[in-house]
């Protein structure tokens, strides 16, 4: 038999082991110049993938506020209950502008989106003067507000039955009419929305201000000690969250054409987190990842029982406790330590 000498190997991994950190680090780096076109070529072939274009549309839509509120809660580390306040917003101002004063779909969007921004600048505004579950329950409690005015006004809103007597059939794209009673066309022009929304994101999160809500998210204490203004830095990341929410409200109004007032209740909110945690939350793809699989597991489970909320809850737990870091979040990690 034949000796291991021990100071041979340890030296011997010790010259391995730069080698290995220094191809994962490369190989991050390469994903990270690359997350927003391989995102978007993940998205084109989605409607391909899937088993209804309807479902794909979902996905997208959902994914892309998972995206905004990813921004928030996955890189700056808050915790919000009320993000479906700013999806909502964004999906009745499109549609009221659409419905009642018959403005052009594009100039419908922009409101929905500035409106639903403002009111993330507001309700930020209120709620980052607390921390930790307190900040969950105070943008709880505004959201619930948002969604208590929208069930009074209801010449505007439509109040229980939700908003009607809208519809945007067709587009004018530079000359070229696109006809979104298409589902497969509908998909392809909401995605350049959503495309739009994940370059953003990618440039906030590549800047200074995205590593210092980075840096808030790991330590606020030493953040504000380095001299950063952590208050103004949340209320940003709250407001682009927002703009973004809001973005995706839009699509949801111009994708069905009704908005539902269950768009602003809490259980929207609770499906958001759950959508962001499931996909992993603090990873660039992983929202449109949580997005599928939340809705895909709903399409299934609710076909075998009425009470499908139970056996996704379940998932969700069980994820929360052994995949804390979700799909895509535990895929980067396993191809990381390869």
């Amino acid at each position: 038999m034949t000796e291991t000498n021990p100071v041979a190997s340890s030296l011997s991994s010790m010259e391995r082991a730069p080698v290995t950190v220094a191809a994962v680090r490369g190989w991050r780096a390469q994903l990270m110049t690359w997350r927003v076109p391989l995102s978007i070529a993940a998205l084109c072939l989605l409607p391909w993938l899937l088993p209804s274009k309807a479902l794909a549309v979902n996905v997208l839509i959902y994914g892309v506020v998972c995206v905004g509120y990813n921004l928030l809660f996955g890189y700056t580390g808050l915790l919000s209950f009320g993000h479906a306040a700013f999806f909502g917003t964004g999906a009745y101002v499109t549609g009221i502008a659409i419905g009642h004063f018959g403005t052009p779909w594009y100039v419908a969007m922009l409101l929905g989106v500035l409106v639903g921004g403002l009111l993330a600048l507001v309700i930020g505004a209120l709620s980052i003067r607390t921390r930790g579950i307190y900040f969950s329950m105070v943008t709880l409690a505004l959201a619930q507000l948002v969604y208590y005015v929208a069930l009074q006004a209801s010449n505007w809103t439509g109040g229980e039955n939700g908003l009607r007597g809208f519809t945007v059939s067709k587009i004018d794209l530079f000359g070229l009419q696109v006809d979104l009673l298409d589902p497969l066309k509908k998909y392809y022009v909401l995605m350049a929305f959503a495309a739009l929304a994940l370059w953003f994101v990618s440039r906030v999160l590549n800047s200074p201000f995205g590593a210092v809500i980075e840096a808030i998210r790991e330590n606020e204490t030493r953040a504000r000690a380095c001299g950063y203004n952590v208050e103004r830095a949340k209320l940003l990341s709250f407001t682009l969250s927002g703009f973004i929410c809001s973005l995706a409200g839009t699509l949801s109004a111009i994708h069905l054409a009704i908005v539902p007032l269950d768009s602003l209740h809490y259980q929207t909110s609770g499906m958001i987190v759950m959508m962001t945690l499931l996909g992993g939350a603090g990873s660039f793809f992983g929202p449109f990842i949580g997005a599928l699989a939340f809705l895909v597991m709903e399409d299934v489970f609710s076909i075998w029982t009425s009470h499908w909320q139970i056996i996704v809850g379940s998932v969700f737990i069980l994820f929360v406790l052994f995949l804390p870091k979700g799909i895509w979040g535990t895929l980067l990690a396993w191809r990381g330590s390869k």
